[in-house]
């Protein structure tokens, strides 16, 4: 039986598939692209303790998530400036949880992400206090498997700064395109924003960095291959059987806001 856990003093925000609000000045702008996000559900009570202060778990129906995702990274840039095509585009995959803080907004907290250029790993642990690690990694698109279906293949190896050894394989075959996406679906991938201990925050408060694109393209997808242990290396039990949610995006076009602490401004 899942525990309780306390929830914040306001009352979470609705989760809609379209952003809230338009970043029109954005810090940052990219593409993720070949996305696949495998969920598991766990107990609330288990991941708490790892999120920031002032935020909880975010729960649907009484239980919360933990996702592993995998994607492309594409284009970086600053502010209005073109993306970077070298330095900008790498393949990244995250161990993420669902949060909503005391003014109710919803966001993920980042356990782990990592990433296949240094340089993006470094700028992202010293100028914004994300747990961005070095490894080697691949996403391979289009290969075919004995049951002719298209599929979609991840790879990670981690480097530096460790755990040593923490790596994943998923590959997915993805299936139709959805028309309309669950309850459960919109919770996992409409995610307006990120909590996380900012420059200029106060101590472990967090802090929350927006987002904004289009609405998600989904497909269902079939977890082909999964072997992993970058669930257990961010300080979460490992899944213990079938995840309840596997998905996958062709992408969208991402802005990113500037890093807000305290309540929502405007």
């Amino acid at each position: 039986m899942l525990a309780p856990v306390s929830i914040t003093s306001s009352v979470p925000e609705p989760i809609t598939p379209d952003a809230p609000v338009v970043l029109h000045s954005p810090l940052l702008t990219q593409e993720w692209l070949d996305l696949t996000f495998v969920h598991w559900a766990v107990d609330p009570a288990v991941v708490a303790g790892l999120l920031p202060a002032g935020t909880v778990p975010d729960t649907l129906d009484g239980v919360t998530f933990v996702g592993l995702v995998a994607f492309r990274m594409h284009r970086v840039g600053w502010m209005r400036l073109p993306g970077v095509p070298y330095f900008g585009s790498f393949p990244e995959t995250n161990v993420r949880l669902y949060s909503v803080d005391e003014y109710g907004r919803r966001g993920v907290v980042f356990r782990s992400m990592d990433a296949s250029r240094l340089v993006p790993v470094v700028m992202g642990r010293l100028g914004f206090r994300l747990p961005y690690v070095w490894s080697r990694m691949s996403v391979r698109t289009g290969g075919q498997g004995g049951d002719g279906g298209n599929r979609v293949a991840y790879t990670s190896a981690r480097r530096l700064p460790g755990p040593r050894g923490a790596y994943s394989r998923l590959v997915v075959r993805p299936g139709e395109r959805i028309a309309e996406p669950t309850a459960l679906e919109h919770f996992l991938t409409a995610r307006w924003g990120m909590h996380k201990p900012f420059l200029g925050g106060a101590g472990d408060a967090a802090g929350f960095l927006p987002n904004d694109h289009p609405r998600w393209p989904l497909h269902r997808a079939t977890l082909v291959t999964c072997e992993e242990n970058l669930v257990r290396s961010a300080g979460l039990p490992a899944p213990a059987g079938d995840p309840v949610s596997v998905l996958y995006s062709p992408g969208v076009r991402v802005r990113l806001g500037r890093a807000t602490a305290g309540p929502p401004r405007g």
